[in-house]
């Protein structure tokens, strides 16, 4: 483990000890984490699934520490004074919680003002919290981290903004490459001359520096990243309406989307998304700044990533065998053992079912072992609502690893668990996501699952197998004693269900 590099060079371990060094890794005791950045100080207390860890507090203070530092080289008073307050506050709530150490990191204000270092000492003294104060390349490291969360596979470029400062990283192969940090946050911008046109430039120059700050590295920066991971308050904002992790832009929907930006007032804005004055604000110079990265990095698609530095934290502690895993496996297996009826049942379901899809890619096949271990976690939701909350449940979850088709995909499969249609259903116009063969597996799983889920409560294998014969077009259910007795009246009606989803003949045979 790297831990923790401060801006004096000082090697800091944030958590005291490894939080995984013990028993099991997917256990994750209660884990808090500060983050005071240039405008925002948010608290977040991780618990849950280590791989996919729930969100048990998150609360933020828009407190401006940054704002007038270009101008003043100090941090802003008023943006102290609430910032203290707010790190007080979260002292309290985190004893109150036994969060103990709460790991606290500074980014671009504190390590750039020069009354910095005093306002590290005053938090220390009146709230007993260790700010670590970071420089400009570990903040785009804990950044990378973070996406690499989220994302396993990343492969790119993680662009995070804040409010004095917007770092590059490459990620790839699961690992941080290099990093570079820029002068490009929106408080800085608000200090440029020359109107529209300077800011333009600036912005387009400061961007091209540093490319070729990287070196030899320039040309792969600029031209060889076909996806950006954007983190960061303000790209966040830009895409508040949607489930924010995974959302992707093409470049040509982000010129959209800033030209938008551009007619509207930040009166306008918050009133269709709700977001905050103090982040609002800050947002049509981020879009600026987005417009330029997609003309000079010339990127095929952007993806908007709801981690960063606070999750870049908790992944430094995770040891190699616990970041392979697949972080919405981890979350569904974490959901199934907290809410289903029978926890470990997805497991013999999966294996139940596994005869009707053959050799499935891996893409897939994660899908359909989500989706078993989810199948039961909506069962104390009213019968008539169970299939809309699981689909909206799914679509909403802050789960990892998951794009939006394939959240569709998942939420449509388990509308299909507790219901043989999706006519006239609300979510309807989700499905547009998916192609007409898609919605036809989602079908075809979810009416697997609505079978298999109540032919037995403790084992279907106990009760019988299943088996495609694709050129008889039959789909071939094979009894044991047990299975004769389960093989109710409903059991059977759903079995052929399934069977006419498939397009084949139903047959049931005694072993």
């Amino acid at each position: 483990m790297n831990g923790i590099v401060t801006a004096s060079g000082e090697t800091i371990e944030p958590f005291g000890r490894s939080l995984f060094e013990r028993a099991s890794e997917r256990a994750l005791s209660r884990v808090g984490v500060v983050d005071v950045g240039s405008n925002s100080i948010r608290m977040v207390v991780f618990d849950g699934a280590a791989r996919s860890p729930a969100y048990f507090y998150n609360e933020k203070v828009m407190a401006g520490l940054g704002s007038g530092l270009a101008t003043t080289g100090r941090l802003n008073p008023e943006g102290v004074r609430r910032g203290m307050a707010a790190l007080r506050r979260f002292a309290v709530l985190a004893d109150s919680m036994g969060i103990k150490p709460l790991t606290c990191v500074a980014t671009a204000a504190v390590r750039e003002a020069e009354d910095g270092p005093a306002f590290r000492k005053a938090v220390e003294k009146e709230t007993g919290l260790k700010l670590l104060v970071i420089d400009g390349e570990e903040e785009a490291r804990l950044s990378a981290q973070g996406v690499l969360l989220g994302w396993p596979e990343a492969k790119g470029l993680v662009c995070d903004i804040g409010g004095n400062s917007m770092e590059l990283a490459e990620v790839a192969n699961g690992k941080v490459g290099r990093r570079i940090s820029t002068p490009l946050g929106p408080f800085r911008l608000q200090q440029v001359k020359g109107g529209a046109s300077g800011l333009r430039d600036h912005i387009r120059d400061t961007i091209e520096a540093a490319a070729e700050r990287l070196g030899r590295a320039a040309e792969r920066l600029g031209r060889g990243h076909e996806q950006i991971y954007l983190v960061g308050g303000s790209w966040r904002a830009i895409s508040r309406w949607t489930v924010l992790h995974e959302y992707r832009m093409s470049p040509q929907a982000v010129a959209d989307t800033v030209k938008w930006i551009g007619d509207k007032t930040v009166t306008e804005m918050r009133t269709m998304t709700g977001i905050s004055q103090g982040r609002m604000e800050l947002v049509p110079l981020a879009s600026q700044v987005l417009r330029q990265l997609v003309q000079s990095l010339k990127p095929k698609s952007l993806a908007v990533s709801s981690y960063g530095i606070r999750e870049g934290l908790l992944y430094e502690q995770m040891p190699t065998g616990l970041r392979s895993r697949d972080p919405l496996i981890e979350a569904a297996r974490f959901a199934e053992r907290q809410m289903a009826r029978m926890p470990g049942f997805g497991k013999k379901l999966y294996h139940f079912l596994e005869p009707l899809f053959g050799d499935l890619p891996p893409e897939r096949d994660r899908l359909v072992k989500a989706a078993c271990l989810l199948h039961d976690t909506t069962w104390r939701t009213h019968p008539d609502y169970r299939a809309d909350a699981c689909f909206d449940n799914v679509t909403r979850a802050n789960m990892a690893a998951l794009s939006h088709p394939e959240r569709v995909f998942l939420g449509l499969s388990l509308l299909h668990r507790y219901k043989n249609s999706r006519a006239n259903s609300p979510m309807a116009p989700l499905f547009a996501l998916l192609s007409e063969k898609e919605i036809r597996e989602a079908e075809v799983l979810g009416k697997a699952l609505r079978f298999g889920a109540m032919f037995s409560v403790k084992d279907p294998a106990e009760a019988g197998t299943l088996k495609l014969q694709r050129k008889k077009k039959q789909l071939e259910l094979k009894l044991t004693r047990t299975g004769r007795a389960l093989l109710g009246e409903v059991a059977e009606a759903r079995f052929r269900a399934l069977a006419e989803a498939m397009g084949v003949a139903p047959v049931v045979t005694e072993g």
